[in-house]
């Protein structure tokens, strides 16, 4: 029998009994939606969870500490951070020194106009500020000595010196509040950072060293990272060891970094990097150890959800069988009549197959259409009945926590799924369709 005639034979037969045909397609139909909806809810717990810690710090960050605070044996120094490079998935490696003196105060403009009294001051590996996950808003990366990098509101640090006391500072908090928490019509701070040029004062035990530096560059406030990314300044780590040299003066003694960044490429390999450096002898921080059991509690939850909608899709498959064995029972003489004629058995059997599967397919097919369209309606609802949000609703994005979430994937394995369990319940009723005899087939009533 050709494809083409199994193919005809197939939809007659489907479209012989309509009722009983839709109502075996609605069972698989409202399986398939049940695992889809079940599963796209626990990939999306998943999505916020992450989202929620990433807000809390890089997950794939790890921050290399010596143990003691760098009083031991074990420091942090050059051949470390060569070992650290070599790491399997290890993609960028910095150094991270805080400049710790007395005061460091910042001037600018003429006569020193504008003066910040209190400022906080990193150096980093100029080179891997990007790669390490600062984000530069505005201006172009360290490229000179004497540039630094300044935090996203450090301009509302400086006071203008030629205005009345109590009315001589810009407060960037009063703006107001959007209903997301967002501040808006901040007012504009004195002076643009990155047209002036700087001055550092720095009080030490030793007296007053200023040193003129340049702001090329201003990064994305990430408290995660560092003060220094709000109202702090980044230098080139460079710099900041020659700056440290110039501080001691005579007394010249080798200085042990405060910390080491690692940048790992994938999140799935923090784990084994980790592990790696802490059997080096150092302590490490990172999120791995609050993403692991929130991770696991996620993948419980999804296992579960799915479960209960294999549960329907279970029922669904009974149908399937129940429907198949009422079309065998009642086209017994059919049958009969095909066996007589030389139908091949296989083709007998291929035939019952073929409608079992294709109810898998139909019910699957439009079980996925339902299932998106249900799970574009749940985002609506949780993100706002809006036009404007249909598509963070479909898409997502990077501020937008979605309740459910399908992958493509989700939507393959679902009709695939559904095909087979489709073949699966009708195999039973087509085995028994090619058990029986011709004779008694044709003479059945």
């Amino acid at each position: 029998m050709r494809h083409n005639d199994l193919l005809r034979i197939c939809l007659q037969n489907l479209m012989r009994r309509k009722s009983r045909t839709f109502l075996t397609v609605l069972g698989v139909l409202i399986g398939c939606c049940s695992i889809v909806i079940m599963i796209s809810l626990g990939i999306g717990m998943k999505e916020s969870q992450e989202k929620v810690l990433a807000e809390m710090g890089d997950l794939t960050i790890i921050t290399v500490n010596a143990p003691q605070n760098g009083r031991g044996k074990v420091k942090l120094d050059e051949p470390l951070l060569r070992r650290l490079r070599g790491l399997t998935g290890v993609v960028a490696v910095t150094p991270k020194q805080r400049l710790d003196v007395d005061n460091i105060r910042l001037v600018t403009g003429t006569g020193n106009r504008y003066v910040a009294d209190w400022t906080s001051v990193v150096g980093l590996d100029a080179s891997q500020i990007e790669q390490i996950g600062y984000r530069l808003i505005e201006g172009s990366n360290i490229k000179h000595s004497g540039e630094v990098i300044v935090g996203q509101y450090l301009a509302y640090s400086f006071k203008d010196t030629l205005r009345p006391e109590g009315r001589n500072m810009v407060d960037r908090w009063s703006g107001t509040w959007d209903e997301n928490g967002n501040l808006t019509d901040v007012p504009p701070p004195y002076l643009d950072l990155l047209k002036q040029r700087l001055t550092m004062e720095i009080e030490t035990q030793s007296g007053k060293i200023s040193i003129p530096i340049t702001p090329v560059c201003v990064t994305k406030e990430d408290y995660s990272k560092g003060m220094e990314t709000s109202e702090g300044i980044i230098m080139d780590l460079g710099d900041l060891r020659k700056l440290l040299d110039k501080i001691q003066g005579k007394q010249k003694k080798s200085v042990p970094y405060d910390s080491i960044l690692v940048k790992v490429a994938d999140i799935r390999n923090v784990a084994d990097v980790e592990s790696q450096i802490k059997a080096m002898g150092y302590s490490t921080e990172s999120m791995e150890s609050i993403r692991k059991p929130l991770e696991k509690e996620a993948r419980q939850k999804q296992m579960m959800l799915g479960g209960l909608g294999a549960i329907s899709l279970f029922v669904a498959a009974l149908g399937i069988t129940n429907t198949m064995i009422m079309s065998i029972s009642e086209r017994t003489r059919e049958i009969g009549i095909m066996k007589s004629l030389g139908c091949y058995v296989r083709d007998i059997r291929i035939m019952f197959l073929s409608e079992a599967g294709a109810i898998g397919l139909i019910g699957g097919v439009i079980g996925c259409v339902i299932s998106f369209i249900a799970s574009v309606i749940i985002n609506l609802v949780s993100l706002g009945l809006s036009p404007d949000n249909l598509p963070a609703a479909i898409l997502g994005g990077e501020d937008v926590s979605r309740v459910s979430i399908i992958p493509p994937w989700l939507l393959l394995f679902a009709i695939v799924f559904s095909i087979f369990i489709g073949l699966g319940s009708g195999y039973y009723p087509a085995n028994k369709a090619v058990q029986i005899p011709a004779l008694e087939a044709i003479k059945n009533e």
